[in-house]
């Protein structure tokens, strides 16, 4: 790419400006880029100037309404954001080899995986390594890693963006269930399509779609969408309701093992399910540090079998 510009060749883009640059991409904003950086918009705006003019190209695509990003800005995003990673990540690389573990380390996870499991596996985790400063933090939605400055976000589901790296944890699945007085009232579902004239609990945790669930089954992956009267944005709520008799929930199978088991809750429709693996995404630039692999080996050891493992066991 650099090669078919000679003032490239020769005058490689400054780091600060690339740094503003990636900002300005992921804000998609002016004012707000030079908000966070403290500095004022005139300036941010000349720096953008100075790169396009070094790159020959058009970065963004700006009205008085909106700034986005061109097609060639996406190119430059992504080899300018991997550079920062990689220069950014050099101390951590080198720390890895001579030092123990120390430092802030910022975590965020979804509410109930991060109450429940994740806040007591960071907790022997400091114990351990007791010069790390563990910060974690619980959220509905799915983090801007790089932009929000976390190094690891521990979440449920199919991980979709390329320029982050992933390491599985568990192996899980969600799965559709309802307490018997529920099915003894309404009946039992035989078919998917049977979903849409029972109620249902619907949630919205992070990317969970509210409404509409994506399940694999005999078919390959179907798509169905539910309703009823209750819905909340909080998987212990809809669980809470599903035990109450309100409804057919669907639920990651770690959380619903224990009432599987002593028969509060039945799977319904058992040939379908919902991949829901537990990942730690990490940037590239944090990977390869020694708080960031010794966080990620050991949420994958407790998790898989420590005192507050994830049961993802087939009751």
């Amino acid at each position: 790419m650099w090669n078919k510009n000679s003032r490239i060749a020769n005058n490689l883009p400054d780091l600060a400006d690339l740094k503003v640059f990636c900002l300005v991409a992921r804000k998609a904003s002016f004012s707000a880029a030079a908000a966070e950086l403290g500095m004022s918009a005139a300036y941010v705006t000349k720096r953008i100037a100075v790169l396009e003019g070094l790159l020959g190209v058009r970065l963004f695509h700006r009205t008085t309404r909106q700034v986005r990003i061109s097609d060639e800005g996406e190119l430059v995003f992504e080899w300018a954001s991997a550079l920062l990673d990689d220069v950014a990540g050099l101390p951590g690389r080198l720390n890895a080899r001579t030092r123990e573990p120390a430092g802030p380390l910022r975590v965020a996870s979804s509410i109930r995986l991060g109450r429940q499991h994740v806040s007591h596996a960071l907790s022997l985790l400091q114990r351990r390594y007791p010069k790390l400063d563990i910060w974690l933090e619980l959220l509905d939605r799915r983090v801007d890693l790089i932009g929000e400055n976390f190094d690891i976000d521990i979440r449920v589901g199919e991980p979709i963006e390329s320029n982050l790296i992933a390491h599985r944890i568990v192996r899980s699945s969600r799965v559709l269930c309802a307490s018997p007085d529920y099915l003894a009232a309404r009946g039992t579902p035989a078919a998917l399509a049977d979903l849409a004239d029972h109620d249902c609990l619907p949630f919205r945790d992070r990317d969970h779609a509210l409404g509409i669930w994506r399940l694999q089954g005999p078919r390959g992956e179907e798509t169905v969408k539910v309703g009823g009267r209750l819905g909340s944005n909080h998987s212990d709520v809809a669980r809470t309701w599903g035990l109450k008799g309100h409804g057919i929930v669907l639920l990651s199978l770690w959380d619903v093992t224990e009432h599987l088991r002593d028969g509060s809750l039945v799977r319904v429709l058992p040939d379908y399910e919902e991949p829901a693996d537990v990942w730690a995404m990490s940037s590239r630039r944090t990977a390869q540090s020694a708080k960031v692999k010794v966080c990620i080996d050991f949420l994958r050891e407790q998790l898989t079998g420590g005192e507050h493992a994830l049961n993802v066991m087939t009751p």
